[in-house]
């Protein structure tokens, strides 16, 4: 009895950009069965690197603990911070979800999208998509044109649909994991604790 070709026929390779295990738990969760998956740790963003290393170890242990079909390797990329100061230089006074994040979220794919061919893979994704506060429209209108510069097909998402973001926080919660309530910049980080005085001020007046 000849196997069935579609079971033996080899899963597409993606790369998939992550930004923090939290994200990726969902994300790699649903991608896993149709693409043979590996994650790419690529967030010159976060400071200090004390930050980015704490992150990309939690990646790593997710992977381990969570044992997805096929295996999934973590590539950690360099600690490239200075790649994030020239897109941030003149943009430190933009709010969050301004033309910093915007440019934040090409340069991170970008490298990505690189890698993704010059290693063979067959196509490119991030799991920014799943967040709440990130654009997806822009996530995907990046990915389309650097599919274009790149030849790497890109992966067209908005994993917070269909409930990815709840299973972000229940995964969370099952494995342990470290979840942060700012993107990893300095700048995201002073807008939230600005957030939490606003806020204190308001209950304090009530």
């Amino acid at each position: 009895m000849s196997p069935n070709p579609e079971k033996s026929a080899p899963r597409p390779r993606l790369l998939l950009h992550c930004c923090c295990a939290p994200c990726s738990s969902a994300t790699l969760e649903r991608l896993q069965g149709a693409y043979g998956v590996d994650i790419y740790y690529y967030n010159p963003n976060i400071e200090p690197e004390a930050e980015f290393r704490k992150r990309a170890g939690e990646e790593e242990r997710f992977v381990r603990e969570f044992r997805p079909d096929g295996g999934v390797k973590v590539i950690v990329a360099d600690y490239d911070h200075e790649a994030f100061e020239e897109i941030a230089r003149g943009r430190e006074e933009m709010p969050e979800r301004s033309e910093r994040c915007y440019l934040c979220y090409e340069m991170r794919m970008r490298r990505t999208a690189e890698y993704a061919r010059e290693h063979g893979y067959d196509c490119f994704t991030t799991s920014l998509s799943i967040s709440p506060y990130k654009s997806s429209r822009w996530i995907n209108e990046i990915g389309e044109r650097l599919a274009e510069e790149t030849g790497v097909a890109f992966l067209h998402s908005d994993f917070k649909k269909q409930n990815g973001y709840a299973r972000s926080i229940e995964l969370s919660r099952e494995y342990g994991l470290y979840r942060q309530d700012w993107c990893g910049c300095v700048y995201s980080k002073a807008e939230r604790e600005r957030r939490k005085e606003e806020r204190a001020k308001g209950e304090n007046r009530g």
